[in-house]
């Protein structure tokens, strides 16, 4: 037996050597085993010594299935807070002290649907906004500590009353300032509802100021299990490390997801452990499924930002995602004896201390690395062997999986594509890599990798250039209308009881106080939908001002920021107030007037406002009759069509529509 493997190992060796003729090209030949070693570093892979830190997993923001693409064992979702935080608003389950509810939003059906699809992913919530009735008057959410932790808990609690779901962990206030007492108040409350399993991990921002009060603060150190710092840039500090604590990267990457973006994520995903014993990165953000032009426009691990058409891409951070998750869970161990390879690049390696091995070597260069945040500095990647010797319990490994992606030129570029296995029996346990630039290797002695298929997306289209919207949904499946995309507010679909007619259903805007912000949200409310780049549109809408006297709405044209920018946003703005007057704007702050004027209009009627933009000029409408015509607009010369509120304040629309061209 023992010479039939022999000579199979053999045998499989010598077709690895030749691959390089076939269709494989280049991805076979680094396969070099040791029988042919070149000059090079030379690196132990042992566990005599016993194993380093536990792997926690990767995931991303707001999960994947096992063994098929991405493979997360993490998924991180906000919790709604009525805020600004980024790309958008996400709706609170408490709008308003007494008011609950946990059906809004899309944060619920994505921890489902990713619970199908990995049972044991590990679901994490953070709060970024908090609803403004938990400052009682202040931009603040430490105001009542007792109070806005019963609001975290109730969140915990309603995901698992109405959708069976268990959260693992909860954070803090997303990159801003922690309160020591109201995380002992939350640990507190936890256990009174017999949520003891679910950790706190904090401060979701830098590694300083939470680590040094731990090492400073008996109390506050038993209650916090987790370390998580943003944007590390694969460093932690030595107060994190004193602690003993798990340190996570619980939030990185954010940035494009091409090929350049991709090797950031594999950088990173090595060197956050090799340089700063992290045992999970978390990308922001999982999938870009918003408007491209809002802030960090396809920064998701994927890109999916075309409802209208479905049309989707599976972009290369999947892929590279998947050489670590396919092939490691959570509970595994790091070896000891990782770090960096002696010309450029890194290698982890990973037990589950049942005999099973995973690899994972990079050699990600500068230039193709670089991540949004933080700054990189300078590192040079060069051509390599690399021998690898296996020692301890894997010494007596005889056979690797190897799966290999190149990023870079289209000619030479591979993506997770599985290689002949490496055959180790006569080998000593060693094996040398021929590695370059921008490459990754995953050895691994499970066979279950898979590179998973999918049916070809649908075109890629541009938003419609006719839409109409009556919000006429008796039971919407969301509590969001489709394509608006709110950057300061919540519009929800709303059932009109006192009007059994045209205008029973719509949507309406919910929020009538000021969330404690994350971003510079506007004073204003907005919702942009449509396409950034149309030019000439008429945009109608049916309109219901709800507060007499100071109440006012708008719709909009051209409007060119949104996100975090949103305060600054221009655009023409088309307002009709209940104190009976109108308004055009070029700014949705208001600064800029265009015209105003006074016209018949109260509250609690309805009337209907058309604003059409042509070139240099636009004009309006009220009840289908001219209002305002020719009014000159130089700038913005393109951008989304809006609807919103003067300030934070109840208000209703119907029949949405528009007509543009780019």
């Amino acid at each position: 037996m023992a010479g039939w493997l022999l000579s199979a190992s053999r045998q499989r060796r010598v077709k690895a050597m030749t691959a390089a003729a076939g269709s494989a090209g280049r991805a076979a030949v680094p396969l070099l085993l040791c029988a042919l070693l070149a000059p090079g570093g030379a690196y132990v892979l042992d566990d005599s010594d016993g194993l380093g830190r536990e792997f926690d997993g990767i995931g991303a923001v707001s999960g994947g299935g096992p063994n098929f693409g991405a493979s997360l064992h993490i998924l991180k979702v906000e919790i709604g807070g009525d805020g600004q935080t980024t790309d958008g608003t996400e709706p609170s389950h408490m709008h308003y002290a007494l008011d609950e509810n946990y059906f809004r939003g899309y944060e619920w059906w994505l921890m489902k649907e990713a619970k199908k699809r990995n049972p044991n992913i590990t679901l994490i919530g953070l709060p970024w906004s908090f609803p403004g009735w938990l400052g009682k008057g202040f931009d603040w959410p430490y105001v009542n500590l007792q109070l806005t932790a019963y609001y975290v808990v109730t969140w915990i609690v309603g995901a698992k009353r109405y959708h069976d779901l268990d959260i693992d962990y909860i954070g803090i206030w997303n990159e801003r300032s922690y309160n020591a007492n109201y995380i002992r108040i939350l640990r507190k409350m936890l256990n009174s509802q017999g949520l003891q399993q679910v950790k706190i991990i904090a401060s979701d921002n830098l590694w300083e100021s939470i680590s040094a009060a731990m090492l400073l603060d008996a109390e506050l150190f038993k209650v916090v299990d987790v370390i998580g710092a943003h944007y590390p840039g694969t460093h932690s500090v030595k107060d994190a490390r004193l602690t003993g604590k798990k340190l996570w990267s619980s939030e990185d990457f954010s940035t494009l997801n091409s090929d350049t973006g991709a090797g950031c994520w594999g950088r990173i995903l090595n060197q956050n452990y090799v340089n700063g014993y992290m045992t999970s990165t978390i990308a922001w953000n999982l999938v870009a499924s918003y408007y491209e032009q809002l802030p960090y426009g396809r920064c998701g691990l994927m890109t999916a930002q075309e409802p209208w058409s479905g049309h989707y891409v599976v972009e290369s951070p999947v892929w590279v995602s998947a050489h670590t998750t396919q092939f490691t869970q959570p509970g595994w161990y790091y070896l000891k004896t990782v770090g960096h390879l002696e010309k450029g690049g890194s290698y982890v390696a990973l037990t589950d201390g049942l005999g099973n091995l995973t690899i994972i070597i990079e050699t990600m260069s500068h230039k193709h690395s670089k991540c949004i945040r933080p700054f990189l500095p300078y590192f040079n990647v060069s051509q390599q062997f690399a021998t690898f010797v296996l020692k301890g319990s894997f010494s007596e490994i005889p056979e690797l999986q190897v799966w290999y992606t190149k990023l870079g030129k289209t000619s030479e570029r591979f993506l997770f594509k599985q290689l002949d296995s490496l055959w180790l029996l006569d080998s000593n346990g060693s094996f040398t890599l021929k590695l370059q630039e921008d490459e990754l290797f995953t050895l691994t002695t499970l066979t279950t990798g898979r590179k998973g298929s999918y049916l070809l997306p649908p075109k890629s289209q541009h938003f419609p250039s006719t839409y109409k919207d009556d919000f006429n949904v008796d039971y919407p499946f969301f509590s969001e209308a489709p394509n608006f995309a709110d950057q300061t507010g919540v519009f929800e679909y709303f059932t009109n009881m006192e009007d059994p007619g045209e205008h029973h259903f719509t949507l309406r805007q919910v929020l009538n106080q000021r969330p404690i912000t994350w971003a510079a949200d506007a004073s204003n409310t907005i919702s942009i939908i449509g396409d950034y780049n149309w030019t000439n549109l008429t945009i109608k809408c049916d309109v219901y001002i709800e507060t007499p006297d100071t109440g006012g709405v708008f719709i909009a044209g051209r409007v060119n920021k949104g996100g975090i920018l949103i305060r600054s946003a221009r655009g023409i703005f088309f307002w009709i107030f209940a104190n009976g007057s109108y308004r055009v704007t070029g700014d949705l702050a208001g600064w800029i007037i265009y015209a105003l004027g006074r016209v018949e209009v109260i509250a609690k009627k309805w009337y209907t406002l058309t604003l059409t933009i042509k070139g240099r000029f636009a004009s309006g409408m009220l009840n289908d009759k001219s209002l305002w015509t020719d009014i000159p607009v130089n700038f913005p010369k393109n951008g989304w069509a809006a609807i919103g509120t003067h300030s934070f304040e109840f208000a209703q629309f119907d029949n949405f529509h528009v007509e543009a061209t780019r």
